[in-house]
């Protein structure tokens, strides 16, 4: 589990996030929702210590997380996934290589043990013989799969994937929605997703929190998006009167 509790940053005079608390569940796809600039990037750079708070407290499990000095951060690391937007693969190492980037970083494995983890990495995600190839021989999709098993190669216990669908078509990015909820229930992993698509909102949401301009402003399953009384969340989200219309025969559907 991650507690956030009363989390404040500050650019300058700018306050970006204000009094941000949420729960993030094991085992659930943790889902967060906003507008370009309302904040969630910073949050999700803050929960897992990129960037440093100015108030509050970010707990994983018993551990105050916003209190550890680097060395202690670094343990706690070694227990996090990270699927960034683009893959962020490195270009000039194939994917075994990739995959291996975070054991060869926080273990003392032995190059076959390494190996094992790889192919066992590689067949969750459903890829099979491209060990050796390099990221710009594989497609966009294929190359988030590899991402995926490079987030999971040691096991985490907290999974953070931010925009893990931009730039996929529709097919595939409900096939990384899918992974990444299978994943989570399969491990109990606590998996946090930045996202800006509503498909996925809907598809694996087991929890969604809306952020607009710093603040947490509602809370919910994907289901409850569709009874929300929430003006700033409705139009984020039904944007235009085609969604609206959608989302009024989803609410007569569910009668």
């Amino acid at each position: 589990m991650i507690r956030v509790v009363k989390l404040n940053k500050f650019f300058g005079e700018k306050q970006v996030l204000k009094d941000i608390s949420i729960e993030y569940q094991p085992g659930k796809c943790s889902l967060v929702i906003g507008a370009s600039g309302s904040g969630k990037t910073v949050l999700l750079k803050s929960l897992v210590g990129l960037l440093p708070i100015d108030s509050g407290e970010i707990w994983y499990d018993d551990v105050l997380f916003s209190s550890l000095g680097e060395k202690e951060i670094k343990n706690i690391r070694k227990e996090i996934g990270m699927l960034f937007q683009g893959s962020a693969l490195f270009d000039f190492a194939s994917v075994e290589e990739n995959i291996r980037f975070p054991m060869d970083f926080f273990t003392e494995w032995s190059k076959e043990e390494k190996l094992e983890r790889v192919n066992f990495c590689l067949k969750r995600v459903n890829l099979i013989n491209v060990n050796k190839l390099f990221p710009n021989e594989l497609s966009g999709g294929m190359q988030k799969r590899v991402g995926i098993a490079r987030a999971i190669a040691l096991n985490p216990k907290y999974l953070f994937c931010d925009e893990p669908n931009s730039g996929l078509d529709p097919h595939t990015s409900i096939l990384i929605d899918q992974l990444i909820a299978e994943i989570t229930e399969e491990y109990n992993i606590t998996t946090i997703v930045n996202t800006h698509d509503m498909n996925s909102v809907m598809e694996i949401g087991d929890q969604v929190s809306f952020i607009h301009k710093g603040e947490k402003v509602w809370e919910g399953s994907r289901n409850d998006i569709l009874t929300s009384n929430s003006a700033e969340l409705n139009e984020f989200v039904f944007a235009n009167n085609m969604a609206k219309k959608v989302k009024e025969m989803m609410q007569q559907a569910a009668r």
